[in-house]
């Protein structure tokens, strides 16, 4: 089986080859008619007009020289042309011409995600594009005091359209409404539904989160370039095997290829595009650490569905009383019409053009609930996380073990030691899962994440009896963990590895950062910045070591 994949781009040398012949070809074309115009005055075999070939004759030399001037015009631009084409090859990371975001004014750039509408927009759970998360700790690289010897990401892929069951639900809805209501308003933010048609598609990325994964590449490029160019490698890549994952890997590429290029360093350090990708099966029975499913006993869990309707009867009734009036004749079947609702807010969003990012965009579908609304919509995306794949589920952070024991072994040049769902064909190939590099990039979905997350303990310290089905929690009593948070589209972990001053020459710390965010590490001794020595972080990691409770996956 051929378990890798490259991250096609762009073919920038044929691009540039149909750009020359393209703009030499016109010139020619140019040339060349009105040369045989000129030469048909003169050698049809017949006189022409007296007045015309006497202004012929005496104009000959002007034309000449305005004919050679005009040519020279033209092959001048077409010189100026390609060369700005090919100078900007580098910045042109993407099959569809997508590039880091340069805009100050725009919503999204590398450095911080999207910022705009954060009052609405960084309220969506898991739909929320990635943003940058407050964080207590100085999140930059110290490197006045630090060197960098590892850097890890582990990344969720970029927006999405719905999956397909969903958006045969929204079809279904959008229908419904259609067919019952009466009237649309009286307040005109309602008007939009009457005409309003459901055109999203399926699974699939949408450009706005092909330009997330750009940004992304971009911006791991330039955090930890320090390291990069003291490696001379290309990061180790590997996606679990959906499109959406897989294309997110390749986008993400495109931009760390170009910031790379565009920071001065070699096209071909440590190789050129396309890049390696290893991807991992995601069949049902295949062992893939960063997709699960193996687990019989958590597949059939309900816990975060069931967290997540509880709560959704706490706050959907006073919705569906202010919606009902604006349109008459409809009923709300149930509180999974009104989220539904709230979903397209953010699915019609992040399908908007990343052009038309800059101009603050949001889709219609935001304004018919409050900021407040908002609040209370993440907090029932959070339980779904809380209680269906993080702490808050016996067997959450069991599906997590396997990517933080091969995340041990990576940081610690030690095989993998685990009995769960890690691959031993992968990862006890040097090919498949080397552990002598220094900069890893691994793809992965928000659920999967969260399980990861929980595995490695970071939220360990939420008091579990005050996650509420019942009340909105702040995420900030529940130590930042919260959907938007913690897995948006295209959200990423940082695992870094450092050796510092002050320190024994041999001692590595350990850093974790969730979205910018740094995040304290628990039981083994953190230091003011979050940190901890590597050899006490991997013994704090004895829930994972041990396997979790991987026995009562099949009982």
């Amino acid at each position: 089986m051929n378990f890798w994949s490259s991250s096609s781009g762009p073919n920038l040398g044929r691009m540039s080859d149909r750009f020359i012949s393209q703009r030499v070809y016109s010139a020619r074309a140019w040339r060349l008619g009105s040369y045989r115009h000129y030469s048909r005055l003169n050698a049809a075999g017949q006189p022409a007009p007296q007045s015309e070939g006497f202004w012929l004759e005496r104009n000959r030399s002007l034309l000449k020289s305005l004919l050679v001037a005009t040519l020279l015009a033209v092959l001048t631009y077409a010189v100026v042309a390609i060369s700005k084409h090919v100078n900007s090859r580098p910045s042109s990371p993407s099959p569809s011409g997508l590039q880091p975001s340069l805009d100050p004014g725009g919503c999204s750039r590398p450095e911080n995600g999207f910022q705009c509408n954060s009052s609405t927009s960084h309220w969506w759970g898991q739909y929320s594009p990635y943003f940058t998360v407050p964080s207590e700790i100085d999140s930059s690289v110290p490197e006045e005091e630090c060197e960098l010897t590892f850097a890890q990401v582990l990344s969720r892929h970029g927006a999405r359209n719905p999956t397909a069951g969903k958006s045969a639900f929204y079809t279904d809805l959008i229908d419904r409404l259609h067919r019952t209501t009466t009237s649309y308003g009286p307040d005109p933010e309602f008007l939009f539904l009457k005409d309003y048609v459901y055109r999203l598609g399926a699974d699939q990325l949408t450009p706005f989160g092909q330009q997330e994964m750009v940004d992304s590449g971009t911006k791991f490029y330039r955090r930890y370039r320090s390291l990069i160019s003291s490696n001379g490698e290309q990061p180790f890549i590997r996606a679990s095997d959906q499109d959406r994952v897989v294309m997110s890997a390749r986008n993400f590429t495109q931009g760390y290829h170009a910031a790379l290029v565009a920071d001065g360093g070699s096209p071909h350090h440590g190789g050129d595009l396309p890049y390696k990708i290893l991807t991992i099966s995601e069949s049902a029975d295949a062992n893939n650490t960063m997709h699960h499913g193996l687990c019989t006993a958590f597949e059939s869990s309900v816990t975060g569905s069931a967290a997540q309707a509880t709560f959704a009867s706490t706050f959907t009734p006073r919705l569906i009383s202010r919606l009902e009036p604006q349109l008459r004749g409809f009923t709300f079947v149930s509180s999974v019409d009104v989220i539904a609702l709230m979903d397209l807010c953010a699915f019609e969003t992040v399908n908007i053009d990343p052009s038309s990012i800059g101009r603050s965009k949001l889709s219609p579908f935001c304004n018919l609930f409050s900021e407040n609304d908002w609040k209370y919509y993440d907090y029932y995306q959070t339980l779904g996380k809380w209680y269906g794949y993080g702490p808050g589920n016996e067997l959450g952070p069991t599906q997590g073990v396997g990517y933080v024991n091969e995340l041990i072994a990576r940081m610690t040049g030690r095989p993998v030691d685990d009995k769960t769902s890690t691959n031993s064909t992968l990862d006890h190939s040097n090919g498949t899962f080397p552990l002598d590099r220094k900069v890893y990039a691994d793809f992965s979905h928000d659920n999967d994440m969260t399980s990861i997350l929980g595995a490695l303990g970071l939220y360990g310290g939420v008091d579990k009896e005050r996650v509420s089905n019942t009340s909105r929690v702040d995420v900030r009593d529940m130590d930042g963990f919260s959907a938007a948070w913690t897995v948006p589209f295209a959200g990423r972990v940082y695992f870094e590895k450092m050796r510092c001053q002050g320190r024994e020459m041999d001692e590595e710390l350990v850093r974790v950062l969730v979205n910018d965010r740094v995040v304290r590490l628990r039981g083994c001794e953190a230091d003011e910045q979050g940190r901890c020595a590597l050899d006490k972080w991997v013994e704090s990691l004895d829930f994972a070591r041990k396997g979790g409770l991987w026995d009562r996956c099949f009982v």
